[in-house]
């Protein structure tokens, strides 16, 4: 997979919430890379589901979505993983008056083709 890059912007007082990133779940193994960089001050979660993200009226904001273990409640950069197959992954942003900052999530899926 190529790298997929989303950028969100603290907004004062608003929820930020990038597009989510469909993972290919049929790759094994999974090996899905995260970094996410901080500019300025924002509270960042990166979170990921197990809800199909191409299913016919699916609502993302409506979705189940899991905080990432250690890229939780973050205010600096940082990187993790994640080894198992998920369907979607997205970064938000909670609502905070004094977020003016910028956080960028890089997620890079490596692995063997899940396609025989």
């Amino acid at each position: 997979m190529r790298p997929v890059v989303y950028t969100i912007t603290g907004g004062a007082g608003t929820q930020v919430v990038s597009r989510v990133c469909p993972i290919d779940h049929y790759i094994s193994p999974a090996n899905i890379a995260l970094n996410v960089v901080v500019t300025g001050t924002i509270t960042y979660t990166v979170q990921y589901t197990f809800d199909d993200v191409f299913a016919p009226g699916y609502d993302p904001a409506n979705g189940n979505w899991t905080n990432h273990p250690t890229l939780v409640t973050k205010t600096v950069t940082a990187d993790s993983n994640i080894s198992y197959p998920v369907r979607g992954i997205r970064v938000i942003s909670p609502a905070s008056p004094s977020s003016s900052g910028t956080a960028t999530l890089t997620i890079i899926q490596g692995g063997g083709s899940g396609l025989a």
